[in-house]
């Protein structure tokens, strides 16, 4: 279902129907200058009426014909709308995810450099744990001889 609105700015595109009288004004002006010209047996009053009926329905055409070329012309211009606003959508989304990236790398590089900075004490911890394992280990081993002298 597809759904417009009309551009207020615009001239009004309604038809208007006459009134009787401005029907038979016209009619009457027709019949008098058609007698005028002596015309008066060619057109009868019925003719007349189907002429300006005629014309009628061909001014209601054009005016419809005029809405429908409105309408597709709105149409386009809201599909053009549109597609600008979809353009401008993705690159404003694509900056904002290269934003996000960009931020999401300088984390990353935050997170790494602390994670070595722990690492490194970790390492030196480790080192230590081991100096101290074997330090250990031969103090044990002095007690173990001291032990055996004394047996």
């Amino acid at each position: 279902m597809d759904f417009f609105y009309e551009d207020r700015t615009s001239p009004s595109t309604s038809v208007s129907t006459p009134n009787n009288e401005q029907d038979d004004s016209y009619m009457t002006e027709d019949i008098d200058h058609n007698l005028l010209r002596g015309n008066s047996s060619s057109l009868s009053t019925a003719e007349i009426q189907e002429e300006h009926t005629s014309s009628s329905i061909d001014d209601i055409s054009r005016r419809a014909q005029e809405l429908l070329e409105k309408i597709n012309n709105s149409r386009t211009s809201n599909q053009k709308l549109m597609d600008s606003f979809q353009e401008k959508l993705v690159a404003k989304v694509t900056e904002m995810c290269l934003q996000v990236k960009d931020h999401m790398y300088e984390v990353y590089e935050e997170n790494s450099n602390e994670m070595r900075v722990k690492l490194q004490e970790l390492s030196e911890v480790l080192e230590s744990c081991t100096k101290l394992s074997n330090e250990l280990l031969e103090a044990n081993r002095a007690l173990v001889s001291l032990r055996e002298a004394d047996h």
